[in-house]
């Protein structure tokens, strides 16, 4: 992840089988190199599930939070292409969040992703926060490359115009991302740090799993970008 990225926009969704090849298709082909290419976008990653459900997942970094609400960006949200219409339609348990990057740590992607979803209340958002200051400390794990909360803006997050995303009691909910070298690196993160006896004070997730990279894209990566 830059480290001049602000603002993430994560999404995940399931597809089925009989779709699963034009899908896989249109995200390496248009819908990655056309995000990226907006103005303020620094990087879109694609990722395939480990052991997570949704099966896809993807990251887009972005230079402050409100390009996920500026102009350029709601304007290609209005105006999809004919293959982004037919392929948005065919997401299942959609899940679309636009969320601020409020601790970052360590520097660079890792091969495997971790994610754990929690669902603090106002009351013990601040003290979280605080200890997952202390948590995610890259550095201290083999294996793991960084570390990331990213807290979500529910008047952003949910669905948008072709994209059957819910909101739901979700849409204050953070999430902590885990790169890591390799799937056993982040999985042994989170069962010590988030699932396990020593977890405290985080109740239990409302869920975690473990991703695989796919491919990534940074605006440089982009002729014209």
């Amino acid at each position: 992840m830059p480290v001049a990225a602000k603002g993430m926009l994560l999404t995940s969704m399931n597809i089925d089988a009989a779709d699963e090849a034009d899908f896989n298709r249109w995200y390496d082909r248009e819908h990655l190199e056309e995000r990226v290419a907006i103005e303020g976008f620094l990087e879109a990653r694609r990722y395939v599930a480990h052991a997570a459900n949704p099966k896809y997942l993807c990251l887009y970094s972005t230079a402050t939070l409100d390009v996920l609400d500026s102009p350029a960006y709601r304007a290609r949200l209005a105006s999809p292409t004919d293959w982004s219409r037919q392929t948005m339609a065919r997401f299942k348990d959609m899940l679309r969040v636009v969320a601020r990057i409020t601790i970052s740590k360590g520097t660079g992607r890792g091969a495997a992703l971790g994610v754990v979803r929690l669902r603090p209340t106002p009351d013990n958002a601040a003290s979280w926060r605080d200890a997952l200051q202390e948590e995610l400390a890259p550095d201290k794990c083999d294996g793991i490359i960084s570390m990331h909360l990213l807290e979500s803006e529910p008047e952003l997050s949910g669905a948008t115009a072709g994209i059957p995303a819910a909101r739901n009691e979700g849409a204050r909910d953070w999430f902590v991302l885990i790169d890591g070298t390799h799937v056993g690196a982040v999985s042994a993160v989170i069962a010590e740090r988030f699932t396990g006896p020593a977890a405290a004070p985080f109740p239990l997730p409302i869920s975690v799993g473990t991703y695989c990279l796919m491919w990534d894209l940074a605006k440089s990566d982009i002729a014209h970008g």
